[in-house]
């Protein structure tokens, strides 16, 4: 034997810990070999059996009310289903039984506004408290404490600002500032969980590489914050859409979709209503896959960029 051959033996072989340590133990694999796998404690079962609850009663009613918005002219509002067809989204695109073409062309551009000004305070607040100011807390719980005022009182408090100061009420100005007051603390908190996560070396190596402050933030630190910042744009879409209780005293005349359906509630008593909740859910989730497919887009895409070392 070569005196080589000790060293290749001991170089190739892996210590008894480290093997150990790949691999499962010898009874642990003969249990999974005989199927004889461990049983799981009883509260698996039981926190299991909750969540499954859990789902049933929040979306049971929400399946319920899709599959009732597709009966035929005879339809009611409960089982049997009497008959398929498309006739109560006809119905609704007519405007017989609600202004719904006209809710949507409120609610949409409200909620687009919502979005971008939610966006653009929430990432510029992110910016600003990265650096400790004299009144920091003191504007961060202002803008917070607005989350735990009832939205039904803060909306009557607003409208009733405005006809103190004999200004109309409307969808794109009381209406607006109502929501802004629901959707900017959510986005002020996300940009604040965002920013924590944010490694500053990617801003000195932009610094040290020549860059401005404004190439480096808006060629280093908006596209490492895509996520986060589509998630905030997910917020304050979908906060200002559904919103009901800020909306009722300060959306003037005009309805939005949620007031819409409410309106409905008092005088319609037939599948319209279930195909208006059909109509706006589906557009809730176009907005909410388009936001998803574009953060796993930007995942994708970095996942597949060259690393260079």
């Amino acid at each position: 034997m070569s005196d080589a051959e000790p060293i290749m033996r001991n170089s190739l072989s892996l210590p008894r810990s480290a093997t150990a340590a790949a691999s499962p133990p010898r009874a642990e694999r003969a249990a999974r070999v005989a199927g004889d796998v461990p049983r799981r404690a009883w509260t698996f079962y039981a926190l299991a059996a909750f969540f499954s609850a859990y789902v049933l009663f929040l979306y049971g009613p929400m399946l319920c009310m899709y599959v009732l918005s597709f009966q035929g002219p005879q339809g009611a509002l409960s089982f049997p289903m009497r008959g398929w067809s498309l006739h109560w989204f006809q119905q609704l695109w007519s405007g017989r039984t609600a202004d719904l073409a006209g809710a949507i062309s409120r609610s949409i551009p409200l909620a687009l506004i919502v979005m971008a000004i939610t966006v653009v305070f929430s990432v510029a607040a992110g910016l600003g408290f990265r650096r400790r100011v004299r009144g920091s807390s003191a504007i961060f719980y202002a803008v917070i404490v607005s989350l735990t005022a009832p939205g039904y009182i803060l909306g009557i408090g607003i409208g009733l600002m405005f006809s103190l100061f004999g200004w109309q009420t409307s969808w794109f100005s009381s209406a607006l500032g109502a929501h802004l007051s629901w959707t900017l603390p959510f986005g002020v908190l996300i940009t604040f969980a965002v920013f924590g996560r944010f490694n500053g070396a990617y801003e000195e190596a932009a610094r040290d590489l020549g860059a401005s402050p404004s190439q480096t933030l808006r060629m280093v630190v908006l596209p490492i914050l895509a996520p986060g910042i589509i998630a905030i744009a997910l917020f304050g879409f979908t906060l200002s859409y559904d919103e009901f209780a800020r909306t009722l005293q300060t959306t003037g005349p005009s309805n939005t979709v949620p007031i819409e359906i409410w309106s409905m509630t008092q005088n319609v008593t037939s599948p319209a209503i279930y195909a208006l909740g059909t109509v706006t859910t589906a557009v809730s989730f176009l907005f909410i896959g388009t936001a998803l497919a574009a953060v796993t887009l930007i995942q994708r895409r970095r996942a597949a960029a060259p690393r260079t070392h």
